[in-house]
């Protein structure tokens, strides 16, 4: 193989946790297994230069984002202090999704940041940290959050890739609601681009 495909996909193939477990900064050492020790190494020299301080990694995911058949990343990242420092309603601590697009040799660019569409860590209310995972297919991708108290509430924002604009817009914007009195009945709710026009993901806002 040329050294100059060695990013295009399929190349790696890690799970987001085997990678958060080796590169975010507060994590204590787990297992991995050998075969993926040398690629995780790589894209952990090759990221942390976009990690700022005061910031760790809370998920990473990767997949091809911009359909150029080289794999690209998702940096979800969030403040060391956010559990004792965030409050919900006067100063939710933000939490940086990053986009890092593949080029040769494991080399990523930032070519995008929104700072406004994962939640808090305390705005699931009793469930805790509402942040479930993000999800990467074929120039997609999908921010998924589950919260709330006797409401139960999802909500899955997507993101679509434009070849023509060379980035990112809002998809749709949904989920589902329902109260744990009454599982069965499940409310749907889902925004399109019908709804909520053409927006890119740098300036979506999840608390507007």
């Amino acid at each position: 193989m040329d050294e100059n495909d060695s990013n295009k996909i399929p190349s790696i193939n890690i799970t987001q946790r085997e990678l958060v477990n080796v590169i975010k900064k507060d994590s204590v050492n787990k297992y991995i297994p050998k075969y993926h020790d040398e690629e995780i190494g790589n894209i952990s020299r090759n990221i942390d230069p976009f990690i700022p301080p005061d910031y760790v990694l809370l998920d990473t995911v990767s997949g091809d984002l911009n359909l150029d058949n080289y794999n690209d990343l998702i940096l979800v990242l969030k403040k060391t202090t956010e559990e004792r420092t965030s409050d919900v309603i006067d100063n939710p601590e933000k939490r940086p999704l990053l986009i890092l697009i593949g080029e040769p040799n494991n080399k990523y660019k930032l070519v995008e940041r929104n700072d406004n569409t994962i939640y808090c860590v305390n705005c699931g209310g009793m469930m805790g940290d509402p942040y479930i995972q993000t999800v990467i297919k074929n120039g997609y991708f999908s921010v998924e959050h589950y919260g709330g108290s006797s409401l139960r509430l999802t909500r899955i924002i997507t993101y679509k890739y434009s070849k023509e604009d060379k980035n990112w817009f809002l998809y749709k914007d949904g989920g589902e609601s329902f109260n744990t009195s009454k599982p069965e009945k499940i409310n749907k709710t889902i925004k399109t681009v019908n709804d909520f026009g053409k927006v890119l993901f740098k300036d979506f806002n999840i608390y507007k």
